[in-house]
């Protein structure tokens, strides 16, 4: 049941209903919107436990281990290690097997991640000084990467296509898939999504301990330098325990979607928004912010129309229940502070000039800006990533990119007069920290040289 907040006149007008209903007028707006917004579900200690222990057992058993666990988790039979494996084989027949309009979709979709994914790509650079001295950075990409694809409630070939795209950009050479298979079966939507996005190998392994397979490597599924891409409580928790040994790209909570709308757009258009993110489960948050209270009344009314006739109708009610929000505002300045504030993974501008809007926004995953951009465009097919920061990271995170299956190396390359001119700055901190070798190691390059120094050394020991 929704919870009820408290001194909220908007809320007190009208009867209890399936979302909970908001003012920033409230006295206690705040303590009600960080209620809403609380997820710690990723530090549960029963499932800290959990995980750790199946962490311990694949490393210590390896393939053995996650045979057991494959059998007992996923419900199917595997007799060996080689039966984990799906060959690439089986991947280009499900390529070849799908429907023509799945094909032509993928294609589309395949083409424009690339293009942006293209657009990210950060080059080696370097310069020189006067004196000689070569500077720069040298930008190589990871050798493995791990991609995690969800397989339980639902299967997801676009995060394939978003896990695996921009590593291939960045120039990874090995992609690893894992994804469950519960019951022993798999979409044949996600095996094509692997094929088109040219994924070098598949294990039907899931959970936490596709995740430690991954991170420490087992005889069959090699070690990774990185691992991606969502997954349950499980799987976020496994990412986070392994992160040190392997890279992450963050350790992702439910989907989230924050709609601000000025009240012009048609309130079933953003209801609609709305489930698109609470079907994904009972977790996800689904929130509308607007300082029009009779636009608010007409979605509450659309909500209450429209959610019946949904096919995952009991998760959206479940997340509209409990996490779920419509939010009425003083006007759309306070609506964007709101907006801020929450950092959420996915925000819809649907507003009458969303180019001016958006310089107003500085926390969110993305931006989908305009009454007709919705957010599964941005989901499948507009080109920027759908792998996105939630639960607040906006304020301090990005969208999985390019530049995450890349490393940065500083190159630094001392002429003689450079020796010297750093080398006395250098040696004078060193000294100052003491740090004696330090010191010496830089002095060692300019004792006896020709150049004369700009900075005479300091406490020099002789």
């Amino acid at each position: 049941m929704a919870q009820q907040p408290g001194n909220n006149t908007f809320v007190d007008e009208y009867p209890m209903s399936i979302i909970n209903r908001l003012s920033t007028d409230d006295s206690d707006f705040q303590q009600q919107l960080a209620r809403l917004l609380a997820w710690e579900s990723v530090s549960d200690t029963g499932v800290n436990r959990t995980v750790d222990g199946i962490i311990a057992d694949v490393r210590a058993r390896g393939d053995q281990a996650l045979l057991e666990y494959t059998n007992r988790f996923d419900g199917w039979e595997a007799r060996s290690s080689a039966e984990l494996e799906i060959p690439m084989e089986r991947l280009e027949a499900a390529w070849q097997a799908v429907p023509a309009a799945q094909q032509q979709a993928l294609q589309h979709a395949r083409d424009r991640i690339f293009a942006y994914a293209e657009r990210q790509k950060i080059p080696s650079w370097s310069y020189e000084e006067e004196d000689g001295t070569l500077l720069g950075q040298q930008v190589t990409a990871l050798d493995r990467v791990g991609l995690y694809v969800p397989g339980g409630k639902a299967a997801y070939p676009s995060s394939v296509l978003m896990n695996a795209l921009p590593a291939k950009v960045a120039g990874v050479p090995e992609l690893i898939m894992v994804v469950p298979t519960p019951g022993g079966g798999i979409n044949e939507l996600v095996l094509a999504a692997a094929y088109i996005a040219d994924v070098s190998r598949v294990f039907a392994v899931g959970g936490a301990q596709a995740v430690a397979a991954l991170a420490y490597g087992t005889r069959s599924i090699p070690a990774v330098d990185k691992i991606v891409g969502p997954g349950n409580i499980y799987v976020a928790t496994a990412k986070r325990a392994v992160f040190g040994q392997v890279g992450i790209d963050m350790v992702a909570g439910p989907s989230e979607i924050l709609v601000v709308c000025d009240g012009s757009t048609d309130p079933d258009w953003i209801v609609m928004d709305l489930f698109s993110q609470a079907e994904h489960d009972e977790d996800a948050q689904s929130i509308l912010v607007s300082p029009d209270k009779e636009f608010v009344d007409q979605v509450l009314e659309s909500i209450e129309r429209l959610l019946p006739g949904m096919e995952r109708q009991p998760i959206i009610a479940k997340a509209l229940e409990t996490r779920g929000a419509l939010i009425v505002c003083r006007d759309l300045d306070e609506a964007f502070e709101v907006a801020n504030s929450i950092a959420p993974e996915h925000l819809e501008l649907s507003v009458a000039d969303p180019q001016a809007a958006v310089e107003k926004i500085h926390h969110a995953g993305a931006v989908f800006m305009g009454r007709y951009t919705s957010e599964p465009l941005g989901d499948y097919c507009a080109g920027p990533n759908h792998v996105l920061p939630t639960s607040r990271t906006a304020r301090f995170s990005s969208p999985l990119g390019v530049y995450d299956f890349q490393k940065r190396t500083s190159l630094i390359m001392a002429s003689e007069q450079g020796a010297v001119s750093m080398g006395n700055t250098a040696s004078v901190l060193a000294r100052g920290e003491g740090l004696t070798a330090h010191a010496r190691s830089a002095e060692y390059r300019f004792k006896g040289s020709g150049v004369s120094r700009t900075v005479p050394a300091r406490g020099e020991d002789g």
